[in-house]
């Protein structure tokens, strides 16, 4: 099997340094050059054609962003943004998202050496993965890289027991589950802005570091017809609102009397992640069964498909985003593949799909 060939640009010497012996790590994986600045990347990126690039945000002579936006419209490429864990870091990361970068990973710290080995195999898979997104970008087809078991694997009971959803819940609100991953930002939001202000209560659970959730949550808040927000523990779920997991904590879903409300759980990371897609989708088919709507958006992996099937048979309408207009069609595809969806649609009809279904209930057709 061929490497994937590494382009690293950082103008710091020390970050370029500890990346690089980071990616070298994999025998899968090999650095062809490093880069301090956009300028010396174009002429490094023409000389040595590398399949993935690693690029700062924040750099001198010529931003990340604006290098991002030259690079997609000139030579389009995958690249994995390096951010800083910063409210202005995750705004930058969240425009890079949108200007066609695949995925992002944190600035490494070069003071701490605990849970380096776990930054490390979060980089290297996300490099290994960009470059299958380029097959799948250019080429339409997906050749999507499983992340290493790094970690126990733990199901959604950790966090939520499974029990007998209701079924007879015909006298409360529609309510809309969404879970992403990797290209999930953006699929979310091409979701979101072609809603209209009076659909039903929308919950979202996206894998996003804590201090990415609030920023990313104003930003749709601002795009949108829907008020969008961060959740918080005890918010009311209302029709016309979208509520986001923050990150680093699972969103749950309960009843109280006729209503919905959020519930955030610091429980254990399922499937490797807090939040994690299929504790939400567990805890709506508890809390609402034949009244909630389950979409699994792009992403890698496989969380969100059990618990989609779980919708499923609680008897929720189910749906996953189709791999053609997928970043990556691991989440969506595994729940494809056991049954969990009863249909798969692009993109761009996935919120025509959810008011059709949302329409047919309130007339009383309620089947697909």
């Amino acid at each position: 099997m061929d490497k994937v060939k590494v382009l690293i640009v950082d103008d710091s010497a020390l970050i370029r340094q500890l990346l690089s012996e980071i990616l070298a790590g994999d025998p899968r994986i090999e650095v062809v050059g490093t880069a301090q600045d956009p300028y010396v990347a174009r002429d490094r990126i023409k000389a040595l054609n590398p399949d993935v690039l690693t690029l700062d945000v924040e750099m001198p002579r010529m931003d990340g962003i604006t290098f991002l936006g030259n690079l997609m419209r000139l030579r389009p490429m995958p690249v994995v943004m390096i951010s800083s864990l910063t409210e202005k870091g995750a705004e930058i990361t969240l425009q890079a998202l949108e200007l066609g970068a695949v995925d992002f990973v944190s600035k490494p710290k070069l003071d701490v050496q605990q849970g380096m080995e776990e930054y490390a195999t979060e980089i290297r898979t996300k490099v290994k993965m960009a470059a299958g997104v380029s097959a799948a970008r250019l080429a339409r087809q997906a050749s999507v890289r499983q992340p290493p078991e790094v970690m126990p694997k733990l199901s959604a009971d950790a966090v939520l027991d499974a029990a007998h959803p209701s079924r007879t819940l015909k006298t409360t609100e529609s309510i809309v589950a969404i879970g992403a991953s990797t290209g999930g930002t953006e699929a979310i939001k091409e979701v979101l802005v072609r809603l209209p202000a009076n659909a039903p209560g929308i919950v979202i659970t996206q894998h996003i570091p804590a201090e990415f959730s609030g920023p990313f949550a104003r930003r749709m808040d601002g795009l949108c017809a829907l008020s969008v927000c961060e959740a918080s523990d005890g918010q009311q779920i209302l029709p016309g609102h979208a509520y986001i997991a923050p990150g680093g904590r699972h969103l749950v879903v309960r009843r109280s009397g006729a209503r919905y409300v959020c519930s955030l759980s610091d429980g254990p990371a399922v499937n490797r992640h807090r939040p994690s897609v299929d504790v939400l989708f567990r805890s709506v088919a508890q809390s609402a069964g034949l009244n909630a709507i389950g979409v699994l958006l792009t992403g890698m992996g496989d969380d969100g498909a059990l618990g989609l099937k779980e919708m499923r048979e609680s008897g929720s309408h189910t749906l996953v985003q189709d791999e053609a207009s997928s970043v990556v069609w691991g989440m969506p595809g595994r729940a494809w593949a056991i049954g969990a969806a009863e249909q798969q649609l692009p993109l761009c009809g996935i919120a025509d799909w959810i008011l059709e279904r949302v329409n047919r209930r309130q007339s009383g057709r309620g089947a697909a």
